[in-house]
């Protein structure tokens, strides 16, 4: 994990509210387009670039692809950044 990619992938407003979207429940393209109130192309893209960052994992179920946080990834984030934030002893 990279956290210029990581930072890079969450620099778009649409890709935030993805993320925070996810965070709710695992959800496909063509739930995220209708509450993003985009096209579903542009979810795609946002997808790829969430993946590409390792924060989202997709899971295909019948013909549909459900797409989730990667929690790990997210905490190792978190935890990179905390390391920021605590004064070295």
């Amino acid at each position: 994990m990279v956290l210029s990619k990581t930072f890079s992938a969450l620099s778009d407003a649409n890709r935030q509210r993805i993320v925070s979207m996810l965070k709710e429940r695992d959800m496909t393209v063509t739930e995220m387009a209708e509450q993003l109130g985009v096209t579903m192309p542009t979810v795609s893209h946002h997808l790829d670039v969430l993946k590409h960052a390792d924060l989202i994992t997709p899971r295909r179920q019948g013909q549909n692809v459900f797409y989730s946080l990667n929690l790990s990834v997210v905490e190792e984030v978190m935890q990179k950044i905390a390391e920021f934030l605590v004064p070295k002893k």
